[in-house]
């Protein structure tokens, strides 16, 4: 799949050329003989010879970038200045802060918010742990762990280079679901380390939000943790992606007219992402489900599993595959109507998904290079969607976590179980009205108005064991924003 421009590889280039009548257009035509995209040209002076102007283009990576950028050195009498990236430009200094939300004027307002006001406050949350809540940051606040060990597609990169991304992730908490979430990178990749930290951590936070770390690792942290804290702990690498997948797959389902327990699924990638969405594929009433990783189709008596040494594997194997399949993901895909990859890129080809039923469904996830070109599979499949923000049906974890830690916040909850996490699914899904509901649409964008309301509300239901208070969706042509 060739890469296309993008913002996230975008440049702003100071420069200063003649005031011909041409300079602009013979500026802008090398940018884009060279591939890139002009989305901005500011004359930021002027003078009875030369213009200054800063021109924003749109490259594929970095080295595109540096290809635009030399092209525009050939344009006759073009001077650079200065080469800006805008999405280091977007992080310098990080992306967050913290403000206070009372005023510090006088000397007043000094004892009403520390000494020594503040020491009854603080005997009366001493003898009174729950108040905490009521009178701290506790209340709303989320706790973005990570150790670096499995940092997006980037790998093992330690907690320095993590940091950028659990920033990210604490904006988008405050954008989407205002919670004042705080970003936790662990210089440890001790399982038992990890534990122990975050449980002395916890006391701050009403939640515990688990991010890039790898597995198995990642299973038993997130499983020791919720037995032994009593604030919601969630792994979004797994749990997010499955709640996502599960809301787009009914949607997806409702398209073309089939039920989930008529289904044949198949799924590659047995990893956290993989494993959590089995397990909530389970739960909303999948009966046939294949699993394959990179060892092929996963089955109990498979060498590596039998022999113990892929114990990670044992609970897929006894919960999947009841009709014994054996081979590889190519041929566990043929005569399918659901694939659904977390895992890797280019497993499939088009011709692969023609060989699975018909109006098929392939939700193809992998990052930045999908399992399948979608493109192909679209000329097969009914239903197409990945985690790429160029293509249809974007499957983003970022249209649920926010949600569900606002109703798990608002629940005051202590834990966070399949049950509430399938109510979110299910909440996510009917945003997408039945009359805006096609094959392109299966899921909302992350900017409809709705998305952290509705699914807030069904989780913070679920955890309470009530009915979730009727929210108003809005159309997704109601949106205030464009969505590029």
């Amino acid at each position: 799949m060739t890469a296309v421009p993008s913002v996230s590889n975008s440049i702003t280039v100071r420069l200063t050329l003649p005031a011909r009548a041409t300079a602009v257009s013979e500026l802008t035509g090398v940018i884009e003989a060279n591939g890139g995209i002009v989305t901005g040209l500011d004359v930021t002076a002027s003078g009875p010879d030369r213009l200054r102007v800063d021109v924003t283009a749109a490259a594929r990576d970095t080295a595109h970038a540096d290809e635009i950028v030399a092209a525009m050195r050939g344009v006759h009498g073009v001077e650079i200045d200065k080469v800006s990236d805008r999405t280091f430009l977007a992080h310098l200094g990080g992306k967050l802060k913290i403000e206070s939300k009372v005023p510090i004027r006088n000397r007043d307002d000094l004892s009403l918010i520390y000494t020594p006001g503040v020491a009854r406050v603080c005997m009366a949350i001493a003898e009174n742990p729950a108040d905490a809540r009521r009178l701290t940051i506790k209340r709303n606040t989320v706790a973005v762990v990570t150790d670096g060990s499995a940092v997006l597609g980037l790998g093992n990169i330690g907690p320095l280079g993590a940091l950028p991304v659990m920033e990210g992730k604490a904006a988008l908490f405050k954008r989407f679901a205002d919670i004042d979430a705080f970003p936790i990178c662990l210089d440890t990749q001790d399982t038992e380390e990890i534990i122990r930290t975050v449980k002395a951590l916890a006391p701050v936070f009403a939640g515990i939000n688990l991010e890039d770390i790898s597995a198995p690792r990642c299973f038993e942290i997130e499983a020791r943790l919720r037995e032994e804290l009593d604030i919601p702990v969630f792994h979004d690498d797994q749990h997010g992606t499955a709640i996502v997948t599960i809301a787009a797959l009914r949607n997806a389902l409702r398209v073309v007219g089939k039920e989930l327990a008529d289904c044949k699924v198949v799924m590659s990638g047995a990893g956290a992402a993989g494993t959590a969405i089995l397990k909530l594929l389970l739960k909303a009433g999948a009966r046939d489900v294949v699993v394959a990783d990179k060892g092929g189709i996963v089955y109990r008596d498979r060498e590596d599993i039998a022999s113990g040494a892929q114990t990670a594997l044992r609970w897929t194997a006894e919960h999947t595959n009841s009709r014994g399949l054996t081979g590889t993901l190519r041929e566990a895909i043929a005569g399918a109507d659901v694939f659904i990859g977390v895992s890797a890129p280019n497993l499939l080809t088009g011709d692969d998904i023609a060989t699975m039923n018909s109006d098929a469904i392939v939700f193809a996830m992998a990052n930045p290079e999908p399992e399948v070109d979608p493109t192909a599979a679209a000329q097969h499949a009914a239903v197409v969607a990945t985690g790429r923000s160029d293509f249809a049906n974007q499957i983003n974890n970022v249209l649920v976590f926010p949600g569900v830690f606002r109703g798990l916040l608002d629940a005051a909850s202590a834990s966070i179980d399949e049950d509430v996490m399938l109510a979110a699914a299910k909440a996510l899904s009917e945003v997408v009205h039945p009359d805006e509901l096609n094959a392109a649409y299966i899921v909302p964008s992350v900017f409809h108005p709705d998305v952290s309301t509705v699914v807030a509300a069904a989780v913070k239901a679920a955890a309470l064991g009530t009915t979730p208070e009727p929210v108003t969706a809005s159309r997704a042509a109601d949106e205030p924003e464009l969505i590029g």
